[in-house]
C-alpha cells in the first residue's frame, strides 16, 4: 500500500471514529478544501470545518472505499448518512474526494455530490424546488461559512 493511500484511510477511519484531531493532523498546514457548501476553506479553517461538523453532528456514520493514491494525488468514493441539523431531516450524501500531497499530508482536498441531492434531502421541500439554483446554493454556502466563522470564534474565545 502506498503511504498516501494510507493517509487516506487513516484520514477516513479517523472520520468514522470522530477523530477530528486525527483528521486534522492528516492535513498539511495550507491545505484547501472544497465541496458544494464550504467551497473555499484554507488553512486551519478546513480542520476546524470538520471538527465543527464532527462536534454538532447527530446520528453521523461514514463509509469509504475505492482508496487510490500515489505521490502526487489520490482519491476515494466515501458516504455520510447524519440527521441535519438545520431542518432534523436525514441526509445520505454519496461524495467523491480528490486529494493532492505535499510533505506526507493532505495539501487539497476537493469533495464533489450532488448539491441538488444533499438540498433535497436536507432541506426538504425547499431542496427540491430551488436545489438546482446558484441562488441556493449561494445562501446555503453564506450560511455555512458564518456557522464556521461563529464556531471558530468561539474556540478562540475559549
Amino acid at each position: 500500500m502506498h503511504p498516501n493511500q494510507a493517509l487516506i484511510e487513516r484520514f477516513y477511519t479517523a472520520f468514522q471514529q470522530k477523530d477530528f484531531r486525527t483528521m486534522q493532523q492528516c492535513y498539511h498546514p495550507d491545505v484547501r478544501f472544497s465541496d458544494p457548501v464550504f467551497p473555499k476553506l484554507k488553512g486551519p479553517d478546513a480542520g476546524l470545518m470538520w471538527e465543527m461538523l464532527l462536534t454538532r453532528g447527530k446520528g453521523l456514520t461514514i463509509t469509504f472505499k475505492n482508496v487510490e493514491a500515489d505521490y502526487r494525488r489520490g482519491s476515494c468514493d466515501w458516504e455520510a448518512t447524519y440527521t441535519f441539523s438545520g431542518t432534523g431531516r436525514r441526509v445520505h450524501n454519496v461524495i467523491h474526494a480528490e486529494f493532492l500531497f505535499r510533505d506526507d499530508l493532505i495539501s487539497r482536498h476537493d469533495d464533489t455530490f450532488s448539491f441538488y441531492k444533499w438540498s433535497s434531502q436536507a432541506l426538504g421541500i425547499t431542496g427540491m424546488l430551488f436545489g438546482w439554483s446558484r441562488f441556493l446554493e449561494e445562501k446555503v454556502q453564506a450560511q455555512a461559512a458564518a456557522g464556521l466563522k461563529k464556531f471558530i470564534a468561539g474556540k478562540s474565545a475559549q
